[in-house]
């Protein structure tokens, strides 16, 4: 059973905030906070959220799905706003969310999911997708690609 497409992104960066402040609690000794960390994250915090709702905003005046498990629903190529810097605003925005996560717990062990999260997005959710994508909408779509890199 592959994990292609089966566990909706929110959802994998939810389950990986959980697992980085267990790791946290688990590893009090490579806790070191940052000062100004409560600026630092909701600086971060800010721009994840921003980032996420500015991809979903896009999406909605397409007029096409957000629905990151069922790509073949999508009616268009999103490539305006947020979508001519990065292919995957959404999925940006959950991973600064992470990174805001990471600097509140000021936790190094908190830290080793961020490198997870792009890993998992990459192999069973985001080339899923491009694959998808492009054998749908062909030449434009890897034109599109070229242009603006996977993630920043």
């Amino acid at each position: 059973m592959s994990l292609e497409l089966k566990i909706p992104p929110l959802l994998v960066a939810l389950i990986l905030g959980a697992l980085m402040w267990l790791a946290a609690l688990m590893t009090p000794g490579l806790t070191a906070l940052l000062p100004y960390r409560g600026a630092v994250a909701g600086v971060l915090l800010l721009a994840g959220a921003g980032a996420a709702l500015a991809g979903v905003i896009e999406f909605r005046r397409a007029r096409t799905t957000v629905d990151p498990t069922r790509p073949d629903n999508a009616s268009a190529i999103v490539t305006g706003g947020i979508y001519s810097l990065t292919r995957n605003p959404m999925y940006v925005g959950f991973l600064l969310l992470l990174i805001a996560w990471a600097a509140w717990l000021g936790n190094l062990a908190a830290c080793m999911a961020l490198p997870a999260f792009v890993k998992y997005m990459n192999r069973f959710q985001i080339a899923p997708e491009e694959r998808f994508l492009g054998s749908k909408f062909g030449a434009p779509y890897d034109a599109y690609r070229l242009r603006v890199r996977r993630w920043l």
